[in-house]
């Protein structure tokens, strides 16, 4: 039995959004959370941001996450 394909419309992930969520709450992952990568979330919460590295090296790569998470979703994955 075959289910007729429905269209889901989705919302894009903002970059100034994930941003602002990065700069006071991304040392507990906020900003991965909001990106919809539990997985990378829970592990910046537990370990502070990877030990603070981690939240550093966001703020060059949030950009591409982003970008990523909105093609991603864009192609139904």
């Amino acid at each position: 039995m075959s289910y007729p394909q429905t269209y889901r419309p989705y919302r894009a992930k903002s970059l100034p959004i994930a941003y602002i969520l990065w700069f006071f709450l991304g040392i507990f992952g906020v900003h991965h959370f909001y990106l919809g990568k539990v997985g990378r979330g829970l592990l910046y919460l537990f370990t502070a941001g990877i030990f603070g590295i981690g939240w550093i090296v966001d703020l060059f790569t949030l950009p591409a996450q982003t970008r990523q998470v909105n093609t991603q979703r864009a192609l139904g994955f």
